[in-house]
């Protein structure tokens, strides 16, 4: 498929896992690709594997913490292609503390890179959005949908972006522009790989996190955002869709 054909889109963590699956699978169906992430060896990669089949983008190094950053990758997407049709926010951290252990510099990061990082680029982008009438794919969880043990630094982001997507896509509906986010649950990344428990954990609590069916890989989540993206998707606005093998059902 080809639904990207003339359009230019703006991955953030776009070095690994998610983020990297679907600046790949957007400039396999035609688009122009900004790839964003602290990771410049990451983002080689990702570009790397763009450029071999025939596709087209271009990387920054980019801390979605710092609103200057996120203003410098915004005009230099602009500079670059002209024009803005998709903006994906995917992005983010994650950990997992007992409450007493979470540090205020913990809360800070997890603050700044997955919701403040998230509203500076949708601020950012809009003006460019509402000229090509595009949208945004925005980055929630599982975590944002249900309370989880151990997380709630990660959770309390989460959920924000669930409901400033929701918040956006009101606002801006009149105006062409969608605005919707994706959950996911456990998915093969390095995100997940990296993820550990904390001591003396409540296993039994914790594994009630644990989807029915066995954990994701990137590229079907990546399939979904560029649903989501696309004209396909022209009546949906406003989602928090869930992928997560059953984790949130009941």
């Amino acid at each position: 498929m080809i639904r990207f054909s003339n359009k230019v889109a703006l991955v953030t963590g776009a070095a690994s896992g998610i983020g990297q699956a679907t600046a790949i699978q957007l400039a396999a169906e035609g688009a122009n690709v900004i790839l964003a992430d602290i990771n410049e060896d990451g983002l080689k990669e990702t570009q790397n594997e763009i450029t071999e089949t025939g596709g087209v983008s271009q990387y920054r190094i980019t801390d979605v913490g710092k609103r200057s950053d996120c203003r410098a990758l915004v005009e230099s997407t602009i500079e670059a292609f002209g024009q803005l049709d998709v903006l994906c926010n995917i992005a983010g951290i994650a950990f997992s503390k007992h409450l007493e252990d979470v540090s205020e510099a913990d809360w800070e990061r997890m603050v700044d890179i997955n919701l403040n990082g998230v509203f500076h680029l949708c601020q950012l982008a809009m003006p460019h959005l509402l000229e090509t009438k595009g949208n945004i794919i925005n980055m929630s969880s599982t975590a944002g949908i249900d309370g989880q043990i151990y997380n709630s630094a990660y959770c309390a982001t989460k959920g924000a972006v669930l409901l400033l997507t929701k918040s956006l896509a009101i606002e801006f509906a009149s105006k062409g522009v969608r605005v919707n986010a994706i959950c996911p649950g456990q998915v093969n990344t390095p995100l997940v790989a990296n993820f550990t428990m904390p001591e003396n954990a409540d296993m039994v609590q914790f594994l009630k996190m644990a989807p029915l069916l066995d954990v994701a890989e990137a590229p079907e989540i990546a399939n979904t955002i560029c649903f989501l993206a696309s004209n396909e998707a022209r009546y949906i606005t406003g989602i928090g869709l869930p992928i997560d093998g059953g984790q949130t059902i009941g």
